[in-house]
């Protein structure tokens, strides 16, 4: 069953063509990436496929099934700033959410008994508990807890994950979704990875998150040159089926310009006078000419920076603690770094990672402690706030205000334009303003600006998002061979376990666990620990069974009934049935409009005192039970 149907879409900006004449159709339960470099038109499609822009062409077709809910999760969500978190996650019309959303008003508010009943009683109509308890998983999962903060108050990557969880809540039929892993903690990716995994969820996706791909897709589509390929099966099976179509291009290639040659001399020789086969050829060789003169796909990203030498210190934190608003994020921390260490971190969102890099470059303070920085380090810093070039400043001014040139190995050197074309901004894009740059190509130069200054130390705090797999491939063998030393702060697993030696992990409470291994590797661990932890903590009541009790053999066995407990179980059942009618008659006269406050207050004092006898009797009937 198809959901999504698009036919015949083009899309160009002045001169340039993103796609032409593309089609793609995505049917329930698939699990469908799109992938292609930035700047190529990815970001355009997703926006097509959203129905926030229209595709161009005279035969162009978009076709949503009838009756299909879409759900899109864009790079940037918008939400009402005045709104709180609630409002924000429960802007629904299903019925349920709406019941769910007046339960949580009313239980900020338990003096308003009516609304209370009122909000108890449509929750048990619609039989919306289980509902609730999946959308507290949802809540929980994403670290969403105070539903009364203000969504102006909250950053770009609480905003982020609020509006994914609002669509996970709205359960479409169809999810559509930009970065869905960006600004997400490790814990959080993997608990989305499995709910996706299910096979009645159907989605389209744009990331970069390579493990994330290989375990939740089943097709591949791939936008390059303006045409759309489609590879069946997830992140690994695409790297092969392209890397067969890759070679035959090359071959095809090869064959068109040796045609071209061929045809190129007979049009050289060929007599003015022309009949209708000579005019034919002529067309033919026009054809060959355009196929021969494409280029054929190149990844060429060249990053070749000459770095800066390192003495024999280099940086040392010398037992450094810092907290804010009485929360510690880092206590006690004593490290000495050695050359070529290659560093991740990782750790929940606000677990403090980011102030511990300051630390380290000596932005900010510690509370105790010190930071040593050794004479020769150069800090090469990628921060999450991303590129602070100006908006309204022609790309290659920008970088030229950086450096003119750039020292290579050998002493050979680059001009900023040349460096700018190995980062695969050609000589008419340097042109264009930043501000008309696209979300991943301003993270490609952002990266660029940082490596022209020569670092020797690098610190890259989520240097993944918004970059395209390429550049992340480009820039993980850049980094393999990088001679300094390297922190980096990332939630990609896949950049994780190809770059770093071994792990700084957030624990909580300041402390820091220094792992010696990659992210998968320390997973493992972490895993088997936790399966480990459980089964020394034993529940007190196996351990109660454990120890051998000492008894007579006149005394009766514990755990059978005697006549009168017999008598007292039956007894039970029949008053906590009497009970809980009580129960409901009084919660019922609590819908009547016309009740004064101090019935209202008679009725709850009855209420209450119904409930504690009723609570009373049902742990009795319980304790009875288990010896029956």
């Amino acid at each position: 069953m198809n959901y999504i149907n698009i036919e015949n879409i083009s899309k160009t900006y002045g001169e340039k063509v993103l796609f032409s004449n593309i089609s793609l159709q995505i049917s329930k339960g698939e699990k469908v990436a799109l992938v292609a470099k930035n700047g190529t038109g990815k970001t355009t499609l997703f926006r097509v496929l959203a129905g926030k822009e229209q595709g161009e062409g005279e035969l162009a077709k978009i076709e949503i099934r009838k009756g299909v809910r879409v759900g899109i999760l864009e790079q940037e969500p918008v939400f009402n700033p005045a709104h709180n978190v609630m409002e924000a996650i429960f802007d629904s019309d299903n019925e349920m959410i709406k019941a769910i959303k007046n339960y949580e008003e009313a239980m900020l508010f338990p003096d308003r008994e009516e609304a209370l009943q009122n909000a108890l009683a449509a929750m048990d109509d619609l039989k919306a508990w289980d509902y609730e308890a999946t959308i507290k998983e949802i809540l929980s999962k994403f670290n969403i807890n105070d539903l009364s903060k203000t969504v102006s108050t909250l950053s770009g990557g609480q905003v982020k994950r609020l509006a994914l969880a609002r669509i996970l809540i709205q359960e479409p039929d169809l999810l559509i979704m930009d970065e869905p892993t960006n600004h997400l903690d490790l814990n959080m990716i993997e608990w989305l990875e499995k709910y996706l995994q299910a096979p009645n969820i159907t989605v389209f996706m744009v990331t970069h998150d390579r493990y994330f791909l290989d375990r939740v897709c089943t097709y591949m589509v791939e936008l390059i040159g303006g045409e759309l390929f489609k590879y069946k099966g997830n992140y690994a099976d695409y790297l092969e089926r392209k890397a067969v179509r890759t070679e035959i291009n090359s071959v095809e290639h090869e064959k068109t310009k040796k045609l071209f040659k061929k045809e190129l001399d007979w049009v050289r020789r060929m007599p003015k006078a022309r009949g209708t086969k000579a005019k034919s050829r002529v067309d033919k060789f026009h054809q060959i000419k355009e196929k021969a003169t494409q280029s054929v796909e190149k990844d060429d990203i060249q990053i070749e920076i000459k770095g800066q030498r390192l003495g024999s210190k280099i940086l040392e934190a010398e037992y450094i603690s810092k907290a804010y608003d009485g929360k510690t994020l880092v206590k006690d921390f004593f490290y000495k770094f050695r050359k070529g260490e290659r560093v991740g971190i990782i750790g929940p969102n606000g677990a403090g990672k980011t102030t511990f890099l300051k630390m380290l470059t000596k932005q900010i303070r510690p509370d105790s402690g010190k930071v040593i920085v050794g004479g020769t380090v150069i800090f090469g810093y990628y921060t999450q706030d991303g590129i602070q070039l100006k908006e309204d400043k022609r790309v290659i001014d920008a970088v030229r205000d950086i450096a003119e040139f750039v020292p290579l190995e050998k002493g050979m050197k680059l001009s900023a334009a040349q460096m700018l074309e190995r980062f695969l901004f050609n000589r008419k894009q340097q042109q264009v303003f930043v501000s008309q740059l696209s979300g991943g190509e301003k993270r490609r130069l952002y990266l660029l600006t940082v490596l022209m200054t020569n670092p020797n130390f690098l610190i890259l705090d989520e240097p993944t998002n918004d970059l395209d797999i390429l550049t992340l491939n480009i820039l993980e063998e850049f980094l393999l061979n990088f001679p300094g030393c390297l922190i980096v702060v990332s939630h990609d697993r896949y950049f994780m376990d190809k770059i770093v030696e071994h792990l700084f992990v957030f624990e909580g409470e300041g402390k820091i666990k220094d792992y010696n291994g990659n992210y998968t590797e320390y997973r493992k661990y972490a895993k088997q620990k936790s399966i480990e932890d459980k089964r020394n903590e034993k529940p007190a009541k196996e351990k109660e069974k454990e120890t051998p009790k000492v008894s007579s053999k006149n005394e009766p066995e514990a755990k059978r009934l005697n006549y009168m407990e017999k008598k007292e179980f039956s007894q039970l059942e029949k008053d906590i049935e009497k009970l809980e009618t009580k129960k409901k008659e009084l919660t019922a006269k609590f819908n009547d409009p016309s009740l004064e406050s101090e019935a209202i207050q008679k009725l709850s004092i009855e209420l209450g005192e119904v409930n504690n006898s009723l609570a009373e009797k049902e742990m009795r009937w319980m304790e009875l039970a288990d010896r029956a």
